[in-house]
């Protein structure tokens, strides 16, 4: 660079610094100085993206009727961190009990067993809802974990119906629980898994890890799309 050239842009920059910051502004937008690369806004929590691996995907529809649901009994929940989605959409032998944390954005997935009422073929399939008593049928809606109890099922945990389409939930005894015939063993033997009688049904050693991440006052909602 000679002196000319040198004496030219040192000129240049004084007259920058001496500018007001939107005067300032202007002159970087037509090059004289170096611009700064522009970050892009931070991503709200509403809409983050749920990693979904295999086995482990549901529909943005089922999460949005979820969130929904959320709203609607939303003076009904203590904790609104954390939901569980029953998609019953997918078959027996899939991950389809998923823990979404709403605000970190990562899921956990699990099997679970639909009623028998729903599948009366034990197609693996889940054909129907009821919220009929005696009707041995899962039931969908949203629900409100309850209490930690020891039943016939061992641990489990009590569910509280919220929608016209589950509100005998207390009344049909339809828990969170877990059984032996919800297993990846019981899939390799049958290409299913076992039927309940409209309880969710969770495999045995997992369902410790369920009921801590879920605990009284959170929302699970079941449903098929």
């Amino acid at each position: 660079m000679n002196r000319r050239e040198f004496t030219r842009y040192a000129f240049a920059g004084l007259g920058v610094a001496a500018l007001s910051p939107s005067m300032a502004g202007s002159t970087v937008a037509e090059g004289l100085l170096p611009s700064k690369p522009v970050l892009p806004p931070p991503t709200p929590p509403a809409s983050k993206a749920f990693p979904a691996g295999v086995g482990t995907r549901f529909s943005a529809k089922l999460l949005d009727r979820a969130r929904a649901a959320l709203d609607t009994h939303h003076n009904a929940f203590e904790l609104r961190d954390r939901i569980a989605l029953a998609d019953f959409s997918a078959a027996s032998k899939d991950l389809r009990f998923h823990i979404v944390d709403l605000i970190g954005g990562q899921t956990s997935s699990y099997l679970v067993a639909h009623g028998r009422g729903s599948d009366p073929e034990h197609s693996g399939w889940l054909r129907s809802f009821s919220n009929v008593p005696d009707s041995l049928a899962t039931s969908a809606g949203a629900y409100k974990t309850g209490d930690i109890y020891h039943g016939i099922h061992g641990q489990a945990m009590r569910l509280v119906g919220l929608d016209p389409l589950n509100n005998n939930a207390e009344m049909r005894a339809i828990v969170i629980h877990g059984a032996d015939y919800v297993s990846e063993d019981h899939i390799a033997r049958w290409g299913k898994c076992g039927r309940s009688e409209g309880c969710l049904a969770l495999a045995p050693h997992m369902l410790p890890q369920v009921l801590g991440l879920l605990g009284p006052g959170r929302m699970v909602y079941a449903d098929k799309i």
